[in-house]
Parts: C-alpha cells; structure tokens; sequence
C-alpha cells in the first residue's frame, strides 16, 4: 500500500517539468517549478497543513501543527523537511515519461525501442540488487526526476501517514525551494521565519541506506580578462590575446587537483569553461574541498595566479571574483546538535537498514541551511544514476526512505 501510494505521487509530480535553467538569473529560473509549487501547496492544503505560502521566488513553506495526546505537556522539538523543486537540465527533454518495471527479473532493460535505447546491467550491474522489485525507469530521452521529485513524495505521503494513522508529533516545517541544481539558489531565497525549526533534514542522495552530513565546501571564481585587439598585419608588439592569456591562466593550476584526478575527500579546481573573442575572454572556475582551509587555500591560489597573469601581462586587464556557493554540513555539527544525526542510524537500526555513511562530492539544500544553525543532514531516496537517463528508482528503496522518514518522527516525538 505505501509503495504504490508513493508511487502515485511520484508519477503526479515527475509530470509537470520543472527543468532549472542556469543561464537565466532570476529565482525560480522556471516556470515549471512555480507550476509545480502550486500543484504541492495544494496538495498539502487538502492535506491540512497551515501557513502555507510561495514566496515571489517559488519557495513553498509550510507548517503541519503538532498532534499530541490531550494533557501532553512534553516540550517536543519543532523539525523541518526540505526537498528541492527542480531537477537537471542536462540537454534531454524536459518531458518525463517513465515507465514502471513490475518484478524485475534481471537483465538489460529496453528504455525505448524505438530509439534503441538500453540499461545494460553491464554498464549498470547495481541493477542486480533489484530483482524481485517494481522499479521504474526513464524512457531514455530524460533523467527521471527521482532527484527530486522522489523526496517530495516521500515528505507528502510521510505527512499523509501521520493524519491518517493519528501518530503524534511535534510541529513539522516544508520548505520545497527551487535551483537547487545550479548553485542551491533556492534554499539561499528561504525565509528562516517560516522554517522555525530545530533542525532539519533534506532527501537528497542515493541508493539505499546513504547518509550525508559531510560535503563540500564550495565556491565559482569568474576571471575575466580583457586583452588587446589588432589586425594581424600590424599585431606584432600590440596584440594582446585574451584567449592565449586564459590558456596561461589555466595552465598555472595543477592538472592532478581536478575532478577527474581526484576522489573521496580530495578537492580540486575544476575549469568549467572558457568563453572569449579577440577582446575579452572570461574563465569560470569551480572550487571544492571538504576541508575549510583547503578550501580557503584553493580560492587564495585563484586570486594569486590571476595577480601574476595581470603581471606577466600589464598591458590587460584582469579581474577575479570569487563567490562562496555553500558550506559543509560537518562543519555545523556540534556536541549539542549532533543529535539529529544519530536519530538517521537509531531509526536505520530500527528499519533493518544498513547505513552507508559518504562524504558527498556535492552538496545539498542541507549544505547551505546549516550555514544558518539549523543542521541539516541528508539521507538516501532510493534512486541511482542521477542526472543521466539511465537513472531508475526501485520502489523497495523508496518506500525504506518514507519508512525513515515516519521513524525519524515517531524517535523524535518520543525522545
């Protein structure tokens, strides 16, 4: 009953494309994560949920009164649930259309024939874990929108639960935010009044049993560079070339401090991009290392190596800006608030669920709302493979994710 109760809601969300658009500056970069924010708010009204509102930048706060038995002077912690809107733009469809495999019995999975389109468990042996299970797939001509849409249906039928089963609670907080995937620039929009809350939790990574509260401390430095334009028949002595000049700048960096280079807890700088013409060029840089003074190191080493390319090439002009994206979810954990994590392996234990414990290289709507005290640690949705087409969510996993998230509830009412 509750896998295919999640199941609905996942199908009726992954319907409304809700791409993030990372070119476009403003907040929600989509239209379809406002469309799909009015879908939730009203789906969580019919549910009974209070002081709901959308923001001007599509964040849908929301507030599910605590239920307690009459005469219950416990003091019970208010706890918030996060979930993003938005889901990758990669260049394939914004259209979702999945398809549900019931009873998988191993093997490659056709997604399309017509485009001759498979998941080869060759490629993907993770599969053989899911035999026996309904799992569902993409039609190999999108991602499938598990991250995220598999958490908001988790947060929605775990709130659905709790009123239909009458289990007690203390107060619980929704904050569905949109552009998580380009830079959590909707969780950055959030207004802390309407997520008073204790501590928090996003659903926001993985296979079964996945647990995050170490990530990446991240940042963007952009150096733009303005060169000197002539004709080639007088250049010589004039020309300044501000594409040969990002080159430079580029090779200054250590080539095994990237992310191809690079795994685990290791940080690295990462060339995203260099744009130019015969005047200006402009380099984009990401910056990532778990450990904050790595972290400050790298951005440092950026702004020194722009200084000796202006040296070595006074005649341009170069400027750096470096912004911080996020932080790291350890970097927030305290003697007195480490307590939510442990609540993720007390109910792990309870559910029979074997934890697997990363330190995620990326970060999460989690990353930023603990910069704000409120910790925010992250646990598994169930999918695989995100931000490709071969991104399948086996309906067991999920279902062990709501199950999680109604013990996470029932432990800390009890407590």
């Amino acid at each position: 009953m509750l896998q295919e109760k999640l199941l609905q809601r996942f199908l009726r969300y992954v319907a409304v494309p809700s791409q993030s658009d990372a070119p476009v500056q403003t907040v929600p970069s989509s239209e379809g994560q406002r469309n799909l924010a009015e879908l939730l708010k009203q789906d969580l009204a019919e549910l009974g949920l209070v002081d709901l509102e959308i923001s001007e930048y599509s964040v849908l706060t929301g507030k599910l009164p605590a239920h307690l038995p009459e005469g219950c002077t416990k003091e019970v912690p208010a706890v918030g649930w996060c979930a993003h809107l938005d889901t990758i733009d990669i260049n394939m469809s914004p259209e979702i259309h999945p398809q549900v495999v019931k009873n998988y019995q191993g093997g490659d999975v056709c997604l399309n024939a017509e485009k001759g389109i498979y998941i080869r468990t060759a490629e993907h042996p993770e599969l053989d874990k899911y035999v026996g299970q309904d799992i569902v797939f993409t039609d190999g001509t999108s991602v499938l929108g598990a991250d995220n849409k598999a958490a908001i249906a988790n947060i929605m039928v775990a709130l659905e639960t709790l009123l239909t089963e009458g289990r007690y609670h203390g107060d619980i907080y929704v904050a569905f935010v949109p552009d998580e995937e380009i830079g959590l620039r909707g969780s950055k929009k959030l207004d802390f009044s309407k997520f008073p809350v204790k501590f928090a939790y996003t659903i926001d990574c993985c296979e079964q049993g996945e647990v995050v509260y170490q990530t990446f401390n991240a940042g963007t430095a952009i150096v733009k560079i303005k060169g000197v334009s002539a004709h080639p028949m007088s250049a010589k002595g004039v020309l300044i070339n501000p594409t040969l000049l990002a080159v430079d700048l580029v090779n200054m960096f250590d080539r095994t401090q990237t992310p191809e280079c690079t795994e685990g807890t290791e940080g690295y700088i990462w060339t995203k991009s260099i744009t130019s013409n015969d005047t200006y060029a402009t380099v984009t840089l990401d910056i990532r290392d778990h450990n904050k003074k790595r972290y400050e190191e790298r951005k440092a080493e950026i702004a020194e190596n722009t200084k000796k390319l202006q040296a070595m090439y006074p005649r341009a002009e170069v400027t750096c800006t470096i912004t911080d994206t996020y932080g790291n979810i350890a970097d927030a954990v305290t003697d007195d608030n480490k307590y939510c994590i442990d609540y993720i392996y007390t109910a792990m234990d309870k559910l029979g669920i074997e934890p697997k414990t990363l330190a995620m290289r990326g970060g999460t709507d989690g990353s930023f709302i603990s910069t704000k005290g409120i910790l925010t640690p992250n646990y598994f949705t169930g999918g695989h493979n995100f931000h490709s087409n071969c991104e399948f969510l086996p309906l067991g996993a999920m279902e062990k994710s709501c199950l999680l998230t109604l013990e996470l509830i029932d432990l800390i009412y009890n407590k």
